[in-house]
């Protein structure tokens, strides 16, 4: 059994599993995320054998007390990652940690049984269900996600944006789809976030502002048929569930073309 360990966010967690049960399942190894045992339980892998909290406890401990050895794959790992991986095929339970597990090709090759484990429970479903069921079936639905809190720092506040940065992207995506009644979503982390701003620049335009769970706000997103936002997993992850087009604001200068719209399986090996 190869126990997954990370401390990463939601997102960084599923793909984080995703890679590594993707090596588990090429080599034969059985995998369990030890995040998911006890933390965002809102997937299928959730209720799956061995994801609880007991399972969880004993992996923790076991290679705290070095019981278990450990395949390191973090940046500042002492071993190269075929050290690694040589680790994963010696031991038979081991735990495996760390965002630096990268099997693109394996992960393409098991994506479909990656999204079988992260389909969303009905719980999860249910709040954003309704809430799509009040939108027009017609037109074209935006998800727009706004991630500030950490973002302040990381990458030097690099894809720290304002809320005047994300409705000039909004705007400019309007005008190509002139042609289209938008519904804009807009999910995010910031509670200081102005949604008048928003009603005030897009007075035509339908806006919702879900403020669900990450679960939901993740569920939501994956039902939109466009996304933009920030670089990051989260907008990552929406988007593989339906092969969604995906902008990534690098420079929030730049007008979001049709073209500038990306894929996940191109998008996720541009992950840092």
């Amino acid at each position: 059994m190869i126990f997954v360990r990370d401390k990463g966010r939601l997102c960084n967690n599923i793909l984080q599993y995703g890679h590594l049960y993707a090596w588990g399942r090429e080599h034969g190894r059985s995998t369990m995320s030890m995040r998911f045992a006890y933390k965002y339980r809102y997937f299928r892998i959730c209720h799956t054998r061995y994801h609880n909290f007991l399972t969880y406890v004993f992996a923790k401990y076991a290679a705290k007390w070095h019981l278990l050895p450990v395949a390191d794959f973090g940046i500042d790992a002492p071993n190269d990652p075929e050290r690694q991986q040589q680790l994963l095929l010696t031991h038979r339970h081991i735990v495996a940690e760390g965002w630096y597990a990268r099997f693109y090709d394996l992960f393409l090759k098991y994506k479909s049984e990656i999204l079988g484990l992260f389909q969303f429970d009905s719980f999860v479903r249910e709040e954003p269900d309704r809430l799509l069921a009040t939108l027009p079936p017609t037109g074209l639905r935006l998800g727009l996600h706004i991630r500030r809190g950490d973002y302040r720092t990381w990458h030097g506040g690099r894809y720290y944006y304002t809320d005047e940065q994300y409705i000039g992207i909004v705007r400019q995506f309007l005008q190509l789809h002139q042609d289209l009644e938008v519904q804009l979503i807009v999910c995010g982390n910031d509670p200081e976030l102005d949604e008048q701003a928003f009603r005030r620049a897009f007075p035509q335009t339908r806006i919702v502002f879900p403020k669900g769970t990450p679960g939901e706000d993740l569920y939501l997103l994956s039902r939109c048929d466009r996304l933009i936002g920030a670089p990051s997993t989260f907008t990552l992850v929406a988007a593989m569930y339906h092969d969604l087009p995906l902008y990534w604001i690098e420079d929030p200068s730049a007008a979001p073309t049709d073209a500038a719209f990306g894929r996940f399986d191109q998008l996720f090996q541009q992950i840092k």
